[in-house]
């Protein structure tokens, strides 16, 4: 491991930082005064997207913000729409649909669904904020094929909580309020 040239606490992997192990993606600006997602650090896996517009979310409320970007991925691959910590944590902004799924075919402008959880305080982004983040992951195609049975594992059907401690029971119908 080496440290961060300008941070000697931080370490890295030199293979994150090796040009020849990046993905090329090619990328279209669909406003010129938007800048391309980017790697805040050596070593991060996702490449902040900015909002192109200025907007105010009011407690509860969410809105689809695009990004003025357009992405090309090559067959096998994601790009999968991560929130940002920060806006979580400190704001309660998050992803509603975490992780948005941009598919290898899909060449429109990215845009972010956001949801403030806050149930008090308004916030207000300015255009060029950064939102969410992107990271590019290999993915492959299943070939599903249908059985009359499953075959066993230690876990078997439990789920939804069941390994915390506690067990929820699906239910067939679920009833809405």
């Amino acid at each position: 491991m080496k440290a961060y040239p300008d941070h000697p606490r931080r370490s890295w992997s030199k293979n994150v930082l090796d040009p020849q192990r990046r993905l090329p993606v090619q990328i279209k600006l669909l406003d010129d005064a938007m800048t391309p997602p980017a790697y805040a650090q050596p070593g991060d896996a996702g490449a902040d997207l900015r909002t192109r517009i200025d907007f105010r979310l009011a407690p509860g409320e969410r809105a689809l913000v695009p990004t003025g970007v357009a992405i090309a991925l090559p067959e096998g691959y994601v790009g999968l729409v991560h929130p940002r910590s920060g806006l979580a944590t400190k704001h309660g902004v998050t992803v509603v649909n975490a992780p948005g799924t941009i598919d290898s075919g899909y060449r429109g402008e990215i845009a972010v669904t956001l949801l403030n959880t806050d149930t008090t305080e308004s916030l207000s982004f300015k255009r060029g904020d950064r939102i969410a983040q992107l990271v590019i992951q290999q993915v492959e195609q299943a070939d599903f094929t249908v059985v009359e049975e499953l075959p066993e594992s230690v876990r078997g059907a439990a789920g939804f909580g069941s390994t915390g401690g506690y067990s929820i029971e699906p239910t067939a119908h679920p009833t809405h309020a």
